[in-house]
This record gives structure tokens, C-alpha cells and sequence, in this order.
């Protein structure tokens, strides 16, 4: 079932809407002083995957399904204190509102049922009525909350930190700017959307986007539990125990990674990149890897498309990262965005990326960034 949404043939046919999307809210956003990077780009994956997911209109509904989800994030990893008042209370209250939201949907959906399959709840409406299933609407319905809970938050933080580094990398920014103006460029139609064949030859991009979660490690443990005894060196972990896998002893690791704090996407260009390794576990690994990973990736690699070739960018406040464990931005990533003229837009014009740069560049030295920046100090994790 989660095939639907998240399998190569979905991913395939959603591509153009992804690209809309993006271009519809970047064109949006550079219309207004600043926006916090954050908060928009989750808001615009959410309201995506919340559509093809649930059919979820945020504008035809009376209540706010996100704000519950952003409610339980916040107090995902706090005090276990369940008073009014308390992050952990916020927390449990904005699951129980945003299951209870879900619930709903599926009932109105199951007493009003669609000819056609168009969405997630369908196909598990269809699995529910099977006599031979194991579904139950209850695991059905935390499988609904855990998909719209992982879709948005990780790949918006990811975006904020690709732009964030991108800005602080003109050299990276202006590989990536080539590789999408070099896509444009080689179509017949320069105004056609993207299509598959675009998007998997977006080398450089993946690059981009596996560096960026290697240093950000979004998710800075991976929980798991022991089913046998398990022998590693000279300690034994015992059948029944959990495990914590920590993601940054990993990526930040020198003997796994020449200058580990250092952003510089390149590297990949010697290493494996599909699927997880013992030295790559950004989306997990094993029996347990991230079934939205290449979902990710797409939402990723296509805001990038949007953002380099048609965009300009000006962080204009916030920036700083800190770790509450998980990785956030305390201050939000405020920046200002123009659309480039028609001239820097085309992508024979050899000042595309020169003037993008120097507008980047324009009021840089006013903002609390300097080269050290660069070596990502403030991204690690704790030792674990």
C-alpha cells in the first residue's frame, strides 16, 4: 500500500505536480519581504502529501490538521510531565486531535466510498474490507499518522539546511546551478516541465542532498531492538535489549569521511549512493530503511530545480542550528527571494550564475556568517 505513494511509478506521475508546487510557492513567497524558510517549505510538503495521502484541503476544512502535528513534534522529545500547560501535554493532545481528525476522515470516507481509487485512504479501505487481511483500522490509521508525520518535518529541514550551506558555498551553488541550467538548456521545449529521464540524471544534485543529510543527520538516533544475542568486539548485547544506533558517531567520523565537518558534495562522486552502508545511515538501513527516502529526494532535488534557475536568494536573519537533540533552527531561516530577469533566467546567458552570486553576496557581510561556518561545528550531534 505505502507503494502508492511512495513507490517509482507514484513518484513518476508526481513529479509535474511536484514541480507546480514549488514553482507556485516560490513565485508566492518572492512576492513578500522575507519568509522563514522552515516553516513555508513544511507547510508546502505537508499540504502535498496530505492531498495524495488523505485528499486533505486545508482550505475546505475547519480545522487545521497540521498545527496538531506541529503541536506533537515540538513536544516529541521533552519532559514527561502531562499537565496543561507542558510541551509532553501539547504533545499528546496534538496526536490525539490529529487521530481524531484522521478517524474521522476515514469514516466519512467509508460511508461515502470513491468509484475510482485516487488516494491512500481508498487503498486501505480496500485492504480493511478484505477477509484475509491483517490491517486493522487502528494500525491503519497510526500508519496514516506516521507518513504525514515523516513526509514533511525531515525534508523541510533538509531543504533549510541545503540552502543554508548553498549560501555559504558559491562554489557548490554554482555546480548546481549548472547542472539544472544544462537541464533546461538540452530540451526541445525550454518551457516543458521536468521528466524522469531530467530528474535521474541530476548527479550533482544527489550529491548535494546526500552531503547535506550526512552532515545535518536530521535524525540523530535510530531506535532498534535485539532479537538474538548480538557480539561485537568484545561486549555481547543480549537478546531483548534496545539499541540506539547513532547516526553522527557515524557521518562524522574521519576515518570514514576525509574532513568530516567540511561541506563539499563532490566526495560522493567516489561513493556509493543508493541505499544505506555501515557508514551511510542518513535514512536508515536495513530491514527498517526509509520507505520514503526516494520521495524525499524528489521533493528535494525539484525545489532545488525551481530555486536555482529561476530564483535569487538573500539570507536576511536566523541561521543559527542548534540540538534539543533534534536538529532546529532556534532563530528560523528568514531569507528574501526575487525572481531573476528574463536575461539571468535564460540559461545560455554565461552572467546567470555571476549575477546570482554577487546578489547573494550583497549584504553577506552584515549577517552572523563567516567561513568557519563552512565546517559545520555547529551541526554535530552529542557523543554517543
Amino acid at each position: 500500500m505505502v507503494l502508492y505513494l511512495f513507490g517509482p511509478e507514484s513518484l513518476k506521475k508526481m513529479l509535474n505536480e511536484v514541480e507546480t508546487v514549488a514553482t507556485r510557492n516560490l513565485d508566492k513567497w518572492a512576492g513578500q519581504e522575507s519568509v522563514e524558510l522552515k516553516d513555508v517549505t513544511a507547510n508546502m510538503i505537508f499540504d502535498l502529501t496530505a492531498k495524495k495521502l488523505i485528499s486533505y484541503d486545508p482550505e475546505k476544512s475547519s480545522e487545521n490538521l497540521r498545527e496538531n502535528f506541529v503541536a506533537f513534534i515540538q513536544g516529541l522529545i521533552s519532559f514527561p510531565l502531562d499537565i496543561p500547560g507542558t510541551a509532553y501535554h501539547k504533545c499528546l493532545q496534538g496526536r490525539k486531535k490529529a487521530m481524531m481528525m484522521l478517524t474521522n476522515m476515514l469514516e466519512e470516507r467509508r460511508a461515502n466510498p470513491r468509484k475510482v481509487k485516487s488516494d491512500f485512504f481508498d487503498y486501505v479501505l480496500e485492504e480493511l474490507d478484505r477477509g484475509d487481511t491483517i490491517l486493522t483500522e487502528a494500525i491503519a490509521l497510526d500508519l496514516m499518522f506516521v507518513l504525514l508525520f515523516a513526509s514533511f518535518e525531515t525534508t523541510s529541514l533538509a531543504i533549510t539546511v541545503a540552502v543554508r550551506l548553498l549560501t555559504e558555498n558559491p562554489q557548490a551553488l554554482q555546480k548546481l546551478t549548472e547542472e539544472h541550467e544544462n537541464i533546461i538548456r538540452n530540451r526541445e521545449n525550454k518551457e516543458s516541465g521536468l521528466t524522469w529521464k531530467e530528474y535521474k540524471s541530476m548527479s550533482y544534485t544527489f550529491q548535494l542532498i546526500n552531503e547535506t543529510v550526512r552532515l545535518a543527520n536530521i535524525v540523530p538516533g535510530v531506535f532498534r531492538k535485539a532479537l538474538k544475542d548480538i557480539k561485537i568486539k568484545d561486549y555481547t548485547i543480549p537478546a531483548g535489549w534496545a539499541v540506539m544506533v547513532c547516526p553522527p558517531a557515524v557521518h562524522l567520523n574521519p576515518n570514514n569521511y576525509k574532513d568530516p565537518l567540511e561541506f563539499n558534495p563532490s566526495r560522493w562522486e567516489r561513493m556509493e549512493q543508493k541505499g544505506a552502508s555501515k557508514n551511510f545511515m542518513a535514512f536508515g538501513g536495513g530491514m527498517r530503511f526509509c520507505v520514503g527516502t526516494d520521495f524525499t529526494k524528489v521533493q528535494m532535488a525539484v525545489f532545488l530545480h525551481c530555486l536555482v534557475t529561476k530564483y535569487r536568494w538573500q539570507i536576511v536573519r536566523g541561521g543559527e542550528i542548534v540540538r534539543t537533540p533534534g536538529l532546529q533552527f532556534p532563530n528560523g531561516l528568514h531569507v528574501h527571494l526575487t525572481v531573476k530577469d528574463k536575461q539571468n533566467q535564460d540559461p545560455t546567458s554565461e552572467s546567470t550564475f555571476e549575477n546570482n552570486t554577487k546578489f547573494l553576496n550583497s549584504n553577506y557581510a552584515e549577517d552572523d556568517f563567516s567561513q568557519e561556518h563552512v565546517k559545520l561545528d555547529a551541526i554535530q550531534a552529542p557523543r554517543c
